[in-house]
């Protein structure tokens, strides 16, 4: 019944957004079942989803109906739950993180950030999140440098070119937040000049940490918001001090509380405006021109059941969506 009421509400939007002369959503599919948790787009515009159940990479090439291909396989070198994904063309390279929450149809492993072949999807390198750490999602600077959040503990870790392991960026009790999971969830880099993290627990704020010229890292402080944010599960940076932010509702009531918002940083504080609400669990999703692809993660049909339940339901359909960002 979700999934129907949720096909339900996007033709419903879709049909107002064209009754008002705009272009309807853009929906994309994605294999069945992929429980997506993150959306990286290449400069060629092929989008890069990877799957939280599957440990698998899907490729979705240009074009008017494309077809969602398998470039990353199911749990090869160790990619267990797929969170953050990154396209690094200079070096034609993806990057993903992997977690070992559980509900993979993989084995589970230590988490860690993967590195594979952007053409082929072929295994490349693997890099052990310290002491524990849980690799939740990344960003990279104009130096090629990787900047990881961590969602065990309280630090961003980094990945310099050429480097053998992550290195701790800036560890700070600021960037702790309450509850099981103390650490951080999304990030994004904002014009070269401040990196902005979001808490995995829901917050009325963001946290910006300063970027040095040389790469150091600054002060934390927090960006307050005019609402408690609804768990901020990705960050992008759009345009210079505007941030688009996927309220996924992880620990909201109900299955459609999820939103996306543009946030406009005006010194500590952050302008709102909803770009699209209603959604189911948008964990992230990517800018492209003026334009925002997102995707409904569905991890309540995982991770909400109960005894009793019954196996996992099968033949799930996914898609990335696309609305217009205001101007």
């Amino acid at each position: 019944m979700r999934i129907g009421h949720g096909r339900l509400a996007g033709a419903l939007l879709a049909l107002a957004a064209t009754a008002a002369g705009a272009a309807p959503p853009v929906v994309q599919a994605l294999p069945e079942d992929w429980y997506p948790e993150s959306v990286a787009i290449g400069p060629d515009g092929t989008f890069y989803v990877g799957s939280w159940r599957q440990g698998a990479v899907a490729r979705l090439k240009p074009g008017s109906a494309p077809k969602a291909e398998v470039l990353v396989k199911p749990g090869a070198n160790g990619l267990a739950n797929g969170q953050g994904v990154l396209v690094d063309a200079k070096r034609r390279a993806l990057w993903i993180c992997s977690g070992n929450i559980g509900f993979t149809t993989v084995p589970s492993t230590p988490s860690a950030l993967k590195r594979y072949d952007l053409a082929t999807g072929a295994p490349r390198a693997s890099y052990a999140m310290p002491e524990g750490g849980y690799c939740n999602d990344l960003a990279q600077d104009a130096r090629g440098n990787l900047y990881v959040t961590d969602s065990h503990r309280p630090r961003v870790l980094k990945l310099a070119p050429g480097a053998a392991s992550l290195a701790v960026w800036k560890e700070d009790q600021a960037l702790a937040g309450p509850g099981p999971y103390k650490g951080l969830n999304g990030i994004a880099i904002d014009g070269g000049r401040d990196v902005y993290v979001s808490l995995v627990a829901a917050a009325p704020y963001v946290l910006r940490i300063g970027l040095g010229a040389h790469g150091e890292a600054g002060e934390v402080t927090r960006v307050e918001a005019p609402r408690e944010l609804k768990n901020v599960d990705a960050i992008r940076a759009w345009k210079p001090g505007r941030l688009v932010l996927f309220e996924s509702n992880a620990f909201g009531d109900g299955p459609y509380g999820g939103q996306i918002s543009v946030a406009r940083v005006e010194g500590a504080k952050l302008g709102l405006q909803t770009v699209v609400a209603g959604l189911n669990d948008p964990s992230s999703g990517a800018v492209r021109g003026d334009r925002v692809y997102y995707i409904e993660s569905k991890y309540s049909l995982l991770t909400g059941r109960r005894d009793g339940d019954g196996p996992v339901p099968t033949g799930v359909p996914f898609d990335i969506q696309s609305r217009a960002l205001p101007p």
